[in-house]
């Protein structure tokens, strides 16, 4: 087993930070229905991932005024996680959402995936997508859109935490 170095309190609270934002920022774009949004962590030396899910509703016609429901205690399951993720060097992961089909022919639902490694969160494309969690069920697999900024950002520069930036 990998001994982990210790995190200060203000990288863990940064970490926390973006894990609430990552999940706004995936719930804003989601389409009406039911969707699952799964985490596994894996720290460094170990074998078996810690797991989360988060299910949601969305209520709506698809435009910005559609409600999304979650169940607090998933909520915070899942953003402790991923902040786990985002602050520990040492852990990487999968982040995946399952979502309704959204008019593909055939298909029971679409999955879009992230890889989680050194602190970061980045887009799988969709055959990136369907090596890593292909198999699961019928999907089809689509690109993974950016969590690290929004539309609304003036440079579209990716926040990451600080670790992202310092060499190690």
């Amino acid at each position: 087993m990998a001994k982990m170095k210790p995190i200060s309190p203000a990288r863990i609270a940064e970490a926390r930070e973006e894990a609430y934002a990552v999940l706004a920022r995936l719930m804003g774009r989601l389409t009406p229905g039911e969707h699952v949004v799964r985490l596994g962590v894996t720290m460094d030396g170990e074998e078996k991932p810690l797991c989360a899910a988060l299910p949601l509703t969305v209520k709506g016609d698809g435009g910005p005024e559609d409600l999304v429901g979650a169940e607090d205690k998933y909520l915070d399951n899942m953003a402790f996680l991923l902040m786990v993720g985002l602050a520990q060097p040492l852990s990487y992961g999968t982040l995946y959402l399952r979502s309704p089909s959204e008019g593909e022919e055939g298909a029971a639902c679409v999955m879009r995936a992230w890889c989680l490694s050194y602190c970061t969160l980045n887009e799988c494309t969709a055959s990136e997508a369907a090596e890593l969690i292909g198999g699961r069920e019928p999907a089809v697999f689509l690109d993974a859109f950016g969590l690290h900024s929004s539309d609304e950002d003036d440079e579209g520069e990716a926040v990451y935490p600080p670790v992202a930036y310092t060499v190690l």
